[in-house]
């Protein structure tokens, strides 16, 4: 087995009611194939099943097995999960999956290719090594002639062997009418001896042994010889008149023109001006008004689809005299008249179906009169149905008439074709359609034969082909018309075979074709379906499995003719077919052939290294790329000879299989017919001359050139030359490269093509010349075809002779100095790191090539495998081609994961992310790429997120990668950015430089390949540093999990100024540094950004709500428990008037104007000291106080310290006291759209029910915070979503504060068990044991809706109008408010659960469900409301006052953070509810992340937006990624 890291992994992602059966999967043996779950599928019970067999098991097409899951983290996550198969074994295999009562929600199938062995050491011959060569096996002679015959094939250099059937042929002498597939054809064998398939079997494995060559032949399964001896006791096997009676109207016409064909031979048709030799087209309508004068109206073939009316009306009138009744459950009651067709196709033998007539034709009542009018209604209805079927057949006479005139033109009149001459019964006027095997008799004796079943078994339907047909079609079954329309192309010599649906149809035949496949299978290496097409599918699905459980390494080959790559995958993936044929020839022009070889195979040069592990992509069939089939037109004939050998050197450097056909390369100026050639082969001599016809040899035509061509497509394949490049210098001429993207040697081919013969069409003289990129090391050949005297072709009666005078003047592995063609080599230099040489050529007529091996010049070569040996400690795949470094240089002489362990999380957000706006403090930004935009992220992230877009399709084209060819400006900004930088992230842009500087002398096309291997390498390192500090559950956590805690890095980082407020001296760990500002010692703590690109950067960074909604997911979660310390510090030392500021602004320009912040800040202290080992010790941290009163100027750090828990007890005293105070310099200075009385803040506990209330309907305490800005809207000043009174959120979170201290209390780690306050003059004691009894009781009281009218809670029933809900708000100045469906309790269902009884709370989460989850997202108002507008435009402002300037910012759009609240929610008290509710929410749970996964993984910014508008629509003002998203996310994945 191979090592993990350089086994090659593919990975299908399955989505539902996703079919891919016509999609082609290609896979190697070796490989492993992972299934894996697309989102729509995650939180599902899928279940994948799978015929491929287990090891050591026999395949069975209908056997198919269930793969269990594997979980690589040990937890069920669906993100994750996947199955596998181990692939071993060659051939088509299918798949389907499904979940719950779906048993089959998708499908489709791999193709695994074989691996094919030559030699006495069977070593492997790569499919893309492949040189076939066909043969006519009837022109090989006797068996001991054919290793003379074949030693062509190995001299010339093939290592492949393409056998024509070697069955007893049919009496047309076709090689493809077969009629015994069992027995080998007794004329392959001299007199007196009896050769069978063991002696063929023999010389198949000594070709293999000795000449390393291998040997495949078709199977024919469509049809069989016309004389074929079993058809004639088997007739079930073909189509006959008795098992395919549709057929009989087509058997009548086919005799009626056959009777035709001998009248016009006698001559009698000649007064009408049809004589027997038709000559023009007045013979041809002649034809025409003979058929429809003469034929049809005899044969009347109308009456086969008829209804004798009469007998129908009889039988009718009868009914209706007995009074019979329709019988509706056959009719349903519906009206119509339904003909029944005669299923034996009699004449007029059609039915009425009764039930349908009785429904339809009601007589008015049973009187004889009413009766006999209702027959009348039946009668003219039935004129009219047997009217209708007269039109059809017309129109069906027509096309028949217009196929048979189309045929008699290409065979008697067409300059193409056969030119048959006089119509005779041996060249009838067209083909027969259908076998006769009985004496002439005239046509209407014939007729009389329909009612005789022992003779019309023998009328067999000859098989052919239809132009533009469906392939998955069988032209021969009912519902099919072909053979009466006449639109069969025909082969009298076969007649098809009738397979039916499987072998219980037809036992005879398909025990007769395994036969013929099992022999077939034990002697040859491998298969051509002949006729594929057209060969039931099921049939050849059968046969292909039966051939590949004698022979597993199978090697498939096919033509396919569907003129549709879509439906080429259909056969390729259901038969497993390794090959497609393709041929050369079927391009017009070079610079066609030219795309050809570029289509089938290769990568482009200068392709990106793929990682071993990778999604698997269809992709297109593997090609066997021919210079001509051999059952083609001569490329002579249409081209001309000369032009044989470069287009053969095009076809030889395709990156695909390729070859051609006996006869190509010795110049055989005609088609080899596979019906009427007779002659042999010449036999191989190596001193065979030019004009020796029952010989060839190297001098032969263009055979030495062959073998040079064939040589060097064997070593391009297995040197692993696999990138292609395709030049059109100019009309004719056609440079292929062939790249090795370890080596970097190419192979540079250049041929001048000659479509057009040069004695008939002027050449340009000037030859343009090549620029050829490095230094050409040799000419590996060098030939052209020339003109020899030896005298002209003649036609030779005994062998399959070439034009002897033609030949190729040929050089190999000669110097540069040495060639003929090249008139100069000069070498320009194109810059410091390439050298390109111009080639000038003389005697580059039309018909030559020449090829040159490349490698870069001297120094790029070294710098390159030096680069490669550096790469190498990231994947041994860098390994070929790599040279040690002599002299390392200092930054690379320590691998970069040393380098890397020594940086914090903190360096790592600034060599991953950090975006523009957050470069720009220190004076930097993202790169901008000119034309197109900028990176997302200065740090590595930026590129990775484009490279990853462009790696998988090469897609060189990209402006990415045009700005790296251009110049270094890239490399620079990765390495300079860090280097600039102090201590180890210095080091790290130092050991990038150093790479860079490698990089930067090698050619330009290659930098874009290994910039992208130097940064994933460098990005992975990263990625692992990261993790190694991160917590168990981020480094044993799924991709997923993973993701999001980058999410950690990418948010949290220390700008160029401090974000907080400093921390009091005497606590230890904190980090300080050097100021860039002043010089001056000062502490570097981490902040958190609320968002980017938006909230990343200057005073409007850190926000104290955003920080500690998104502090548990992103810092204590992921381990980062100093830095979350030092956070949660920071901001209690600028707690004022008892609440934390809502804009931090360092502490000096925040804003106290929310309610909210310091109970999200209380319950992240909670958080921590619950979550981290020894985190109570927090409470005791010493806090240095910004402003210890109110209305002080802030403090210098030190001069006021007190203990966390004072600070906590403050907040809490204040809020029971009463919060009332005016914010600081208010009006336009510090909020230029707020109202005069919105400054004015209020906050308390109401005595009556413990709910911390507050904020006026000028301003928004809450979250949900969007201040109306439009003048022209008339909201200017005005929140969208004031919230006063109880949030249900603050509730929520002032409960868990409040029992969480007096847990605190209870156990000695908090001195306080409640606070004095002043009340109407009096100072009061309250415990917070009271308090928190207080809420608990009240809560469901004053926040649940029931929705009973004589509910004694409910102030306001009037209001409601969803009920089962909890309210949003209580005691808001609009009462209405109250009573809005938002996701905000959820909220307090996570941090408080107690308050909430499990059945209610579960009753509110169905509706939250249904009315507001959203793709990504939790809809911030219930879309039944009248102000709902799900889509957020900060820009827009008209009149509409609930939409202007983003009103409604709140007030529909979907934002992210809430959806983890909502789920948690979910999953607690779902586990409440038992086993069952508990498993089908984990199930929504998935299911609904599994669509955060999949954004994660595609956005460029990583990460998930704040936002977005209604049912998951991209909103554009959104922030791209937001800390609290992030967050709350994986506090989900954390609860799972």
């Amino acid at each position: 087995m191979l090592p993990q890291h350089l086994k090659q992994t593919r990975v299908l992602m399955l989505n539902d009611k996703e079919n891919l059966e016509r999609k082609l999967f290609r896979l190697e043996q070796g490989f492993e194939l992972q299934f894996r779950l697309g989102p729509s599928l995650q939180g599902r019970r899928v279940v994948v099943h799978t015929n491929y067999p287990l090891e050591g098991q026999q395949f069975k097409q209908n056997n198919f097995r269930v793969l269990t899951w594997s979980y690589p983290t040990g937890k069920e996550d669906d993100s994750d999960k996947f199955c596998s198969l181990d692939l071993k074994i060659a051939g088509s295999y299918q798949y389907y999956f499904g979940y719950g009562d779906t048993e089959r929600s998708g499908r489709g199938c791999i193709v695994v290719d074989p691996v094919l062995h030559v030699g006495a050491d069977n070593h492997i011959l790569p499919l893309d090594c492949i040189t076939i060569q066909t043969y006519l096996s009837k022109c090989l002679g006797h068996l001991d002639d054919w290793p003379d015959r074949l030693r062509v094939a190995k001299e010339s250099g093939y290592n492949m062997i393409h056998l024509t059937p070697l069955q007893t042929l049919g009496e047309s002498r076709s090689c493809y009418s077969l009629a015994d597939q069992l027995n080998f054809n007794p004329e392959f064998s001299p007199d007196g001896q009896s050769y069978s398939w063991a002696d063929v079997g023999a010389l198949v494995e000594k070709l293999k042994k000795e000449w390393n060559m291998l040997c495949i032949t078709d199977v024919v399964y469509n049809h069989t010889a016309s004389n074929s001896v079993w058809i004639k006791d088997h007739p079930e096997c073909g189509y006959n008149l008795v098992n395919s009676p549709h057929l009989r109207p087509a058997w009548v016409l086919d005799r009626a023109i056959w009777h035709l064909t001998t009248r016009i031979a006698e001559g009698r048709y000649k007064a009408k001006g049809l004589p027997a030799d038709i000559t023009n087209e007045n013979h041809l309508n002649a034809v025409r008004s003979v058929l429809w004068q003469d034929v049809y109206p005899q044969i009347k073939l109308w009456e086969f689809y008829q209804v004798k009316v009469d007998n129908a009306v009889e039988q009718f009138r009868t009914l209706l005299h007995n009074g019979t009744k329709p019988d509706r459950s056959k009719t349903g009651g519906k009206k119509g008249l339904r003909i029944i067709q005669d299923p034996n196709y009699h004449r007029y033998g059609s039915t009425v179906d009764m039930d349908s007539a009785l429904e339809t034709f009601v007589p008015d009542s049973s009187s004889p009169q009413h009766i006999e009018e209702c027959c009348g209604r039946l009668k003219q209805k039935l004129n009219e149905l047997n009217e209708e079927q007269h039109n059809i057949m017309h129109q069906h006479q027509e096309q028949a008439a217009n196929c048979l005139v189309g045929n008699i033109l290409y065979e008697r009149l067409a300059d193409h074709g056969p030119k048959l001459g006089p119509v005779c019964r041996k060249n009838p006027l067209v083909t027969r359609y259908f076998t006769f095997p009985y004496h002439d008799m005239t046509l209407e004796q014939e007729m009389q034969l329909l009612d005789q079943p022992d003779k019309t078994c023998h009328f067999l339907a000859h098989n052919g082909w239809v132009m533009g047909d469906d392939p998955l079609r069988n032209f021969a079954e009912p519902g099919s018309n072909v053979y009466v329309r006449r639109e069969l192309v025909c082969w009298a010599d076969s007649v098809k075979l009738r397979y039916g649906k499987g072998p219980e149809d037809c036992p005879f035949l398909w025990a007769h074709m395994q036969k013929y496949t099992e022999i077939t299978a034990t002697y040859f290496h491998g298969v051509r379906l002949d006729n594929c097409h057209s060969t039931p599918l099921h049939v050849a699905e059968f046969m292909l499995d039966v051939a590949r459980a004698v022979c597993p390494n199978l090697y498939v080959v096919a033509e396919l003719f569907t003129g549709s790559e879509e439906l080429d995958n259909v056969f390729v993936t259901k038969l497993g077919i390794t090959s497609l044929i393709r041929e050369a020839m079927s391009a017009g022009d070079s610079h066609e052939e030219g795309r050809l070889v570029y289509r089938y195979g290769g990568e482009p040069v200068g392709a990106f290294v793929q990682p071993s592990l990778r999604p698997l992509i269809p992709s297109i069939a593997h090609a066997m790329f021919l210079d001509v089939t051999h059952d083609n037109e001569c490329p002579i004939q249409l081209r001309s000879a000369l032009d044989s050998l470069p287009s053969s050197a095009m076809v030889s450097m395709a990156c695909c299989a390729t070859g051609s056909t006996r006869g190509y390369d010795e110049l055989v100026p005609h088609q080899i017919s596979v019906v009427k050639e007779e002659r042999f082969y010449p036999k191989w001599s190596h001193s065979a001359p030019p004009t020796s016809t029952g010989e060839v040899g190297f001098q032969t035509a263009i055979i030495a050139g062959k073998l040079a061509l064939n040589k060097l497509h064997q070593e391009l394949a297995s040197e692993g030359f696999m990138q292609v490049f395709v030049d059109q210098v100019d009309a004719d001429i056609v440079a292929v490269t062939r790249h090795c993207p370890s080596t970097h040697q190419s192979v540079v081919a250049v041929c001048r093509t000659a479509f057009r013969d040069p004695k008939t069409h002027q050449y340009d003289t000037n030859v343009p010349p090549m620029f050829i990129p490095g230094k050409i090391e040799e000419v590996v050949l060098e030939a052209r075809t020339v003109e020899r005297l030896s005298g002209s072709y003649k036609k030779d009666d005994n062998y399959i002779n070439g034009m002897p005078e033609y030949t190729v003047e040929i050089k190999e592995h000669i110097s540069l100095q040495e060639s003929t063609m090249v008139k100069q080599a000069g070498v320009t230099s194109k810059g410091p790191s390439e050298f390109v040489q111009e080639i000038s050529f003389q005697k580059l007529t039309p018909g030559s090539v020449i090829a040159f091996r490349v490698s870069l010049d001297p120094k790029a070569q070294k710098l390159a495998g030096v680069l490669r040996y550096y790469l190498s400690q990231f994947s041994p795949k860098y390994r070929r081609g790599s040279v040690a470094d002599e002299n390392p240089p200092e930054a690379l002489q320590k691998p970069l994961a040393q380098l890397m362990s020594k940086l914090t999380l903190a360096d790592l957000n600034v060599l991953l992310f950090r975006c523009d706006s957050e470069e720009q403090e220190d004076g930097g930004g993202c790169y901008s790429i000119p034309g197109w935009e900028s990176l997302k992220y200065a740090g590595l992230q930026g590129l990775m997120s484009v490279l990853a877009d462009i790696r998988p399709n090469n897609d060189l084209g990209h402006p990415v990668c045009a700005n790296l060819r251009q110049g270094d400006w890239l490399m620079d900004f990765v390495s300079n950015r860090l280097i600039h930088r102090e201590g180890p992230l210095a080091q790290v842009g130092q050991w990038l430089g150093a790479m860079f500087n490698y990089l930067k002398h090698i050619p330009r096309y290659l930098i874009p390949c290994y910039f992208d291997a130097i940064l994933v390498s460098t990005y992975i390192t990263a990625l692992d540093a990261t993790h190694k500090l991160m917590s168990s559950f981020i480094q044993n956590g799924s991709s997923f999990v993973r993701y999001l805690a980058l999410g950690s890095v990418q948010m949290c980082g220390v700008g160029r100024s401090p974000a907080l407020p400093p921390l009091s001296t005497k606590i230890e760990d904190v980090p300080y540094r050097i100021s860039p500002i002043t010089g001056q010692k000062e502490q570097c703590c981490v902040s958190l950004a609320a968002g980017l690109p938006h909230f990343s950067s200057g005073i409007f960074r850190c926000w104290g709500r955003d920080t500690f909604i998104a502090l548990r997911g992103l810092m204590l979660l992921t381990g980062r428990h100093t830095e979350a310390r030092n956070i949660i510090l920071a901001f209690a030392g600028t707690l004022r008037h008892g609440l934390i500021p809502n804009l931090l602004g360092e502490g000096r320009c925040a804003r106290y104007n929310c309610r909210d912040a310091v109970w999200w800040w209380l319950q992240c202290i909670q958080d921590y000291a619950t979550h981290v080992p020894h985190g109570h010790e927090i409470l005791r941290c010493p806090v240095t106080r910004m402003y210890p009163t109110d209305d002080c100027e802030p403090m210098a750090p030190g001069e006021s310290e007190q203990p966390l828990y004072d600070v906590i007890q403050e907040a809490l005293q204040r809020h029971l006291e009463g919060i009332s105070y005016r914010e600081r310099n208010a009006g336009p200075k510090i909020d230029m759209h707020m109202k005069d009385e919105g400054f004015n803040v209020f906050a308390k506990v109401d005595p009556a029910t413990g709910f911390v209330t507050g904020g006026n309907r000028f301003n928004c305490g809450t979250w949900m915070d969007k201040m109306g800005e439009s003048e022209r809207a008339k909201n200017k000043g005005m929140p969208a979503t004031p919230r006063d009174g109880a949030a249900v959120e603050i509730v929520g979170l002032s409960k868990s504060a409040v029992r969480w201290v007096v847990e605190l209390h209870a156990e000695g780690l908090f001195p306080y068990d409640g606070a004095k306050v002043n009340r109407d003059g009096k100072e009061v004691f309250v415990s917070y044991t009271q308090w928190n009894q207080q809420l608990q009781q009240s809560f469901e009281p004053g926040y649940w809706v029931s929705g009973d009218p004589h509910d004694p809670n409910e102030k306001h029933p009037d209001l409601v109008h969803k009920k089962g809900i909890y309210k949003d708000s209580y005691g808001a100045s609009s009462p209405w408010c109250d009573y809005q469906l938002r996701p905000n309790f959820t909220i307090a269902m996570v941090v408080s659960p107690e308050l909430f009884t499990v059945e209610r709370a579960w009753e509110a989460l169905e509706v939250a469900e249904k009315k507001l989850l959203g793709p990504l997202g939790m809809k911030t108002l219930d879309p039944d409301d009248m102000v709902y507008c799900g889509v957020y435009d900060n820009a827009l402002d008209n009149d509409n006052y609930n939409l202007a300037k983003g009103f409604n910012y709140h007030q529909g759009p979907e934002w992210l953070w809430p959806v983890g609240y909502f789920l948690r929610a979910k999953l607690y008290f779902a586990k409440k509810l038992g086993e069952e509710t508990y498993a089908k929410t984990a199930t929504l749970v998935k299911n609904v992340l599994s669509r955060h996964y999949t954004h994660l993984e595609r956005s460029p910014w990583k990460g998930l937006p704040e936002l977005t508008n209604e049912n998951g629509q991209y909103c554009p003002f959104s922030c791209e990624t937001q800390a609290w998203s992030l967050a709350t996310v994986l506090e989900t994945l954390y609860d799972l």
